[in-house]
């Protein structure tokens, strides 16, 4: 009887250890970049996100190459980024599953109100091939993340070669689009913008978007899952279920629910065949 007692609570024991550890293990880590986090998209997802699943979700947020280099090492069980050329290597390298288009905005370049290098309204090679062309201000992240590589190749399609062209006039400003835009804002210099990033932007002054809308301004954004078979502590099905819910309706119905100052700053777009 003893025994019997014995054996019974050891086994209530142990089922209540396993469905603690259960329940502490309902958490995935999202590796993603700077411009993503201080959107404040995150901080409005997440929660309807863990009321529906009972899953919390832990943020990394670092420039874009910082994040791959965090995933291949195994860092993060899921990624959600807007730089598309190095998220399908990143797939194509075995790192990542699959990888899935989950929402869209757009860049704009941000400048002066006065417009120095008069490009308000161009499309963007025109206003770039300006800016350089009259040595104006312009601030560059330089930091590797999704932005700076946007503005790099955006470069090149105005038949720039930055590296050899910049001078004082192209000033880096750092991690983070805040602070490259706070930075644009006390040098009266122009600066690439993710727009979420200029609408969360609260001390614009006499800074204003002088080019948008053209289509190779689109900022696209995809999510993968951290390949387990390269690193067996990612949580594979609690990962999946956050991309799933990502793409479904109601995920993305959430996305373009997000505003800031009664704006629509993400655009759903989910393509559940992958990329």
């Amino acid at each position: 009887m003893v025994r019997l007692s014995l054996a019974f609570a050891l086994s209530c024991g142990l089922t209540v250890a396993v469905a603690a550890s259960s329940a502490e293990d309902r958490s995935i880590v999202l590796a993603t970049t700077t411009a993503t986090q201080e959107s404040g998209l995150l901080d409005y997802l997440l929660p309807i996100f863990r009321d529906k699943t009972g899953v919390e979700v832990t943020v990394i947020a670092r420039r874009s190459a910082e994040v791959l280099d965090g995933a291949r090492r195994g860092e993060a069980d899921v990624v959600l980024m807007h730089a598309r050329p190095q998220e399908e290597k990143f797939v194509t390298d075995g790192f990542g599953v699959k990888r899935f288009d989950v929402m869209y905005n757009d860049y704009v370049l941000i400048g002066p109100k006065n417009d120095p290098a008069a490009v308000k309204g161009k499309d963007i090679a025109t206003a770039l091939k300006a800016i350089e062309a009259k040595g104006a201000p312009f601030v560059t992240r330089g930091d590797r993340s999704g932005t700076h590589a946007a503005e790099l190749a955006l470069w090149i399609v105005a038949g720039i070669d930055i590296a050899g062209a910049k001078g004082a006039w192209y000033r880096e400003s750092g991690p983070g689009m805040i602070a490259a835009l706070d930075s644009a804002r006390t040098t009266n210099a122009y600066v690439l913008s993710d727009r979420a990033s200029w609408i969360a932007f609260k001390d614009r002054r006499d800074l204003d978007i002088v080019v948008e809308g053209d289509k190779r301004l689109l900022n696209q954004y995809g999510v993968m899952l951290v390949n387990p078979e390269k690193h067996p502590n990612v949580k594979k099905e609690l990962g999946q279920t956050f991309i799933d819910w990502l793409i479904s309706p109601e995920g993305q119905a959430a996305i373009a629910g997000y505003k800031v100052d009664g704006q629509q700053v993400f655009f759903p777009n989910a393509d559940k065949s992958g990329g």
